[in-house]
């Protein structure tokens, strides 16, 4: 049987079915901000916010497609997932999910105590509260759609992974950008850079256009899309997923305050 040709990957930056109807609503996006700060969400903030975690489960199920096709099957499966981190590290995100996940099982090691004893795993959960893995559900339908635009297909497990990874990462983003805010930038900024032998060396690091996100202004009450973007440098390598990730979100930015 032929071969049937791949799906584009990326439709790109601000394509109108990205931008118009977003996998990861504002409205979601705001509840989270809510379960880790008091602080004022402006609509900027939740579009960036919103299209940053866009981007970066884009990024996963592509790379999880990339695997599956090696294998030919359609259907996505956890091991895909495994593979898509093991092959690109820019998507090792949420990782407090995994812990909660059967597909990470034994790959996040093993965890003592002060007594040297050996913490099970259902213990290291903590306390019983709101959290993001509590909230992982809310996440469903925007990751099936998320999928479905990309041509995939995935098991259970796999949506539920990417479910838990989705609100992991976003309330991990939620408090950084109220940590930029409190603390007026991004005080302990730093940038990775991914270099690949034999291609030529990212341009210095005092030209890296981040940077500018290291300081803020305006009040210590409201989280805008800037503090959303500074936050994006913390939760993301210096590689092509944080820049595009950034790209992506000032654009949908735009395309908020002009709509």
């Amino acid at each position: 049987m032929p071969v049937q040709p791949a799906r584009p990957e990326r439709g790109g930056p601000g394509t109108a079915s990205a931008m118009d109807d977003p996998p990861f609503k504002p409205s979601l996006v705001k509840a989270v901000f809510r379960d880790v700060t008091p602080m004022h969400v402006s609509r900027s903030a939740a579009w960036a916010a919103a299209s940053v975690t866009r981007t970066v489960l884009t990024e996963i199920i592509d790379g999880a497609r990339r695997a599956a096709a090696e294998e030919a099957r359609k259907k996505l499966v956890p091991g895909d997932l495994l593979s898509a981190i093991d092959r690109n590290v820019e998507v090792e995100v949420g990782t407090k999910w995994y812990d909660h996940s059967p597909t990470f099982r034994g790959l996040t090691g093993v965890l003592y105590d002060a007594e040297g004893a050996i913490v099970p795993a259902r213990q290291r959960r903590g306390p019983r509260r709101p959290s993001a893995v509590a909230g992982a559900h809310r996440f469903e339908a925007g990751v099936r759609k998320l999928l479905r635009s990309r041509g995939a297909r995935a098991v259970p497990a796999l949506v539920r992974d990417l479910d838990g990874i989705a609100s992991v990462f976003l309330t991990d983003l939620a408090r950084d950008a109220a940590m930029v805010v409190r603390e007026g930038g991004v005080k302990r900024f730093g940038s990775v850079h991914l270099v690949t032998p034999g291609e030529p060396a990212p341009p210095p690091l005092l030209k890296d256009p981040v940077l500018s996100l290291s300081t803020r202004r305006g009040d210590r009450r409201t989280i805008d899309g800037d503090d959303v973007l500074a936050a994006t440098t913390i939760q993301l390598f210096g590689g092509t997923l944080r820049q595009r990730a950034l790209t992506e979100a000032r654009e949908a930015t735009r395309n908020a305050s002009a709509g």
